[in-house]
């Protein structure tokens, strides 16, 4: 059973960066991935592309031949490959046992109102796909309380429309740090709690918002929010390995994704790492992580892969000096997993190796 990843977000979250750090990091721990992608505008992908929508339809045809904008001409886009759906579910057939992430375009109605990229997605999951939508914002949205509020009306909004298990994000966690100082800690805008808490800040980012009118309203918006209960975030920077590895579980957990057969023959820190619970991160960690100690937890975690990399050079190279002062023999094999490897002798088992 195919498991995937649906890579959606505005323009800027960050999402063909994202791709080519989590195809990256799968490589890492032994999970083979392929990355599709489904921007018809996006000429220069940083990953390797294994599947391109532009092979079926190219953006710039389109505007050209059919006078539209690029919005609309992405609109028309996603239409095409809805209805040339047998062109995709035919590519997919050649990496249907790796596990794949859809790079998908930044325009919001894509996943707010129209139904063509539900529509694809649906018909994918019909074929046995079992897909995550990873929902991108970049972390710029906590420093101002409406632009905050925006975003987690589209998340929402996304949420309802794609109707499939769903991870929100902010991306970019790196940098909230060089911004200016949050009200409230970063743990408040993950977890969305009660945004009427926001209301004085918002009423101070403009002076219009001050009014009864706006006031009523921002209530009633908060409170909607509060009513369905559905959106909470993530936090990611894509070039810190412990954050990457921390997001790849939880999208694990929710879309049921189980570790392939293959997955962990890299034994790398990272695929051991991936194994251990310990690797989730806790939230009350993120304000002391990314904002308060950021400097300090970054260099520790640099210390710690170096030493690392030092101790597994020292065991690859102690193993490959014991391989050769000690060949290998049919007595006493000890197998670090099943123990006593060793055949007795009068077993009736004729072991002939071959020479190197």
């Amino acid at each position: 059973m195919p498991f995937a990843q649906l890579v959606l977000g505005s323009p800027g979250a960050g999402k063909s960066t994202y791709c080519d750090g989590m195809h990256q990091f799968l490589g890492a721990i032994g999970r083979a991935c392929s990355v599709i992608n489904l921007d018809p505008a996006n000429d220069h992908t940083n990953y390797p592309s294994a599947l391109d929508i532009r092979s079926l339809v190219k953006l710039e045809d389109i505007m050209k031949e059919d006078g539209l904008g690029p919005n609309g001409g992405i609109l028309y886009a996603l239409e095409e490959l809805e209805n040339n759906f047998e062109w995709l579910a035919e590519g997919l057939k050649e990496f249907e046992d790796d596990y794949v992430l859809f790079d998908c375009p930044g325009q919001v109605e894509l996943y707010t109102h129209h139904n063509s990229l539900r529509n694809i997605f649906y018909k994918l999951q019909k074929l046995g796909f079992r897909f995550v939508c990873v929902h991108l914002s970049d972390s710029f949205s906590v420093t101002q309380p409406s632009l905050y509020i925006s975003n987690v009306l589209l998340s929402l909004r996304a949420m309802i429309q794609m109707d499939m298990p769903h991870i929100n994000v902010l991306s970019k966690i790196d940098k909230v740090s060089s911004y200016d100082e949050l009200p409230f800690n970063l743990e408040f805008y993950t977890d969305v709690d009660d945004l009427n808490h926001l209301t004085p800040f918002l009423e101070a980012e403009s002076p219009a918002l001050r009014s009864k009118k706006f006031g009523r309203l921002n209530e009633a918006v908060a409170n909607m929010i509060q009513s369905y209960g559905m959106v909470r975030y993530e936090v990611l920077a894509v070039e810190n390995k412990k954050s990457m590895m921390h997001l790849l579980r939880v999208i694990d957990r929710a879309g049921g994704y189980v570790f392939g057969g293959a997955e962990g023959a890299n034994d790398t820190i990272w695929a051991v790492a991936m194994r251990n619970e310990s690797s989730m991160l806790d939230v009350e960690d993120l304000q002391e992580r990314w904002i308060d100690q950021k400097e300090e937890h970054d260099r520790l975690e640099r210390e710690a892969e170096e030493e690392q990399a030092r101790v597994a050079e020292k065991q690859a190279a102690e193993l490959g000096q014991s391989q050769v002062v000690d060949p290998p023999s049919q007595e006493g094999e000890m197998d670090p997993d099943f123990g006593d490897m060793s055949i007795p002798a009068n077993s009736g088992v004729n072991v002939v190796r071959k020479k190197p």
